[in-house]
Formats: C-alpha cells, sequence, structure tokens
C-alpha cells in the first residue's frame, strides 16, 4: 500500500484521491461520512476510504487547511496507532502560508447529541478548547483531560496517544471483520493488570486518544472550530452526529477570521494564523 500527501490550491480543503481507481476523489466532509464504528470512514458514489481520523487529526493539529491525499487502498494505516508519524512527515517537508484567509466555524449557539449515558455539545468560546471524560472497565477506569488547540501544541500533547483495545475483545473484533491489522506494535494492549506492551507514552494516554481522535472527526466540518467541545463517553458515531448537527443548523455557527498571530519560523506546528496553509513540497 502506497500513501502520499500533496500540496493543495488555497480553498481546496482535504481530498482523499483513489489511485487504484482512476484517481476517484472523496472529500473529506461531514456529507461523505459512511459508516462509524471502530473508525471513521468516508464513500462517495460507492467508493470508501476508511480510518480517516488520525490523519485528519494531524492535518487540524498542524495547521494543514489543504491538501490530497493520495492511496491506492481503501484503508490507510495505522502505523504505530497514534497520528505522531503524520506530524513527523508534516515537519520534515514543512509548511507553506498560502494567499487565502483561513476561515474558522465560530459557534454561536450550543448544540448537543445525547444517547443514553454518552454525550457531545459545542459551546460558544474563544479558541478551540475539548473537555473528554472516558469511562471504560479496569484497568481503565475514568480519565479526564482538557486542553486548548490555540494554546497547547498539538504535536507534543495530543499526536503520540495511541489507539487502545482490550485482549479479551480480540477474538471478538477479529470474528467482526474489525483490528483485522491489530498488533503490539499499533496498539496498546490492555490486559488484566494493564498494559502488555507498556510503557505508556502519558499518564492518561487513553483519553489523550480520545482527543485525537475526536479532532479527526470534528474536521469533517471542513474547517477548524473556534468554540469547545465537551464529550462524555462519547466516540465516533457521535462525534461525526455532531458534525451532522452543526452542518444540519446554519445558525449556530458563523464562518469568521481568527485575529491568531502567525507563528514564529521555530513553532512550526502552531497555528498559522490569517493565512491558509499547505504542505511545503511534495
Amino acid at each position: 500500500m502506497t500513501m502520499r500527501l500533496l500540496p493543495a490550491a488555497a480553498g481546496s480543503g482535504v481530498v482523499f484521491r483513489r489511485t487504484d481507481l482512476d484517481n476517484f476523489e472523496i472529500p473529506a466532509t461531514g456529507r461523505n461520512v459512511a459508516k462509524v464504528s471502530y473508525a471513521t470512514s468516508l464513500m462517495r458514489q460507492g467508493v470508501l476510504i476508511s480510518t480517516t481520523e488520525h490523519l485528519l487529526s494531524a492535518l487540524i493539529g498542524m495547521g494543514i487547511d489543504n491538501v490530497i491525499v493520495e492511496i491506492d487502498n481503501l484503508e490507510l494505516p495505522i502505523l504505530d496507532g497514534s497520528a505522531l508519524p503524520y506530524v513527523e512527515a508534516i515537519l520534515a517537508v514543512g509548511i507553506r502560508q498560502q494567499r487565502r484567509r483561513r476561515e474558522t466555524i465560530r459557534v454561536l449557539q450550543p448544540l448537543e447529541v445525547r444517547e443514553g449515558e454518552k454525550f457531545i455539545g459545542v459551546y460558544p468560546g474563544s479558541g478551540y478548547r475539548i473537555s473528554y471524560t472516558i469511562e471504560f472497565p479496569a484497568p481503565i477506569g475514568v480519565q479526564k483531560t482538557c486542553i486548548d488547540l490555540a494554546t497547547e501544541t498539538y504535536g507534543s500533547e495530543i499526536a503520540a496517544a495511541r489507539t487502545f483495545g482490550y485482549k479479551a475483545d480480540e477474538r471478538k473484533l477479529r470474528d467482526m471483520g474489525l483490528i483485522r491489522g491489530a498488533s503490539t506494535e499499533n496498539a496498546i494492549v490492555l490486559g488484566a493488570n494493564g498494559p502488555e506492551n507498556g510503557p505508556l507514552r502519558f499518564p492518561d494516554e487513553y483519553v489523550r486518544h480520545k482527543v485525537l481522535d475526536l479532532i479527526g472527526d470534528l474536521a469533517l466540518a471542513g474547517r477548524r472550530l473556534e468554540g469547545h467541545v465537551v464529550a462524555v463517553r462519547a466516540g465516533h458515531a457521535m462525534h461525526t452526529a455532531l458534525v451532522a448537527r452543526l452542518m444540519k443548523d446554519r445558525s449556530a455557527w458563523e464562518l469568521a477570521h481568527v485575529p491568531v498571530e502567525a507563528p514564529a519560523e521555530s513553532q512550526p506546528e502552531a497555528d498559522s494564523g490569517y493565512s491558509e496553509a499547505a504542505l511545503a513540497g511534495a
């Protein structure tokens, strides 16, 4: 399987291009969400692209607005189970500012999605703040975190958090056709006494990975959010349901240009201010 990230013109957004299917293109937008279970998939005219959340998370976190993702397979590589390899590749190539003002989705009214004890909502607020609470069986239990992507560094605080799963669930999931490529090389495997392939990269790596997933799923709104997202025991399905609510209720948000100071050259992963950004080279 081969995947390449290519610079794209200002205003293009993120577009997946299936090179094995005559370069068929699938824009990374909420209207193309196909199915969501243990990962997020997009589909257009019957053509599928799966497991998009880690790459989309890295692009939002690194301030990349426009990119073409060429891939000759229906599923993106899991790599090490985090977004860190994408971040490292972006930094190795560099980020180029473009001659187009960056637009964000500024939340004006609260929007919420509830399903039993699961909940996700977005509220007006400055910056892009995320509060996430997870609750899983032992040894994870309850974990909480709150980050602000306008002030914290995605590359050091979120990108390295890996996906995780329970050893006891492995057979059931494989019988369902899921996690076929999962291994201790690309996921935290949890046994009765804790991770079987530790140590953890962060004490709260599990909830940080859920934030990573959320950032990637909300990228399907087409632009970075300006507001406060609160999630409790949510997951991919609820993340994308919130995107659908946002797109449906146009009165709840507006397109805005956020007055953010452009980053210093020594901080390439910071938000790039007024201008849209693309990769510096192929």
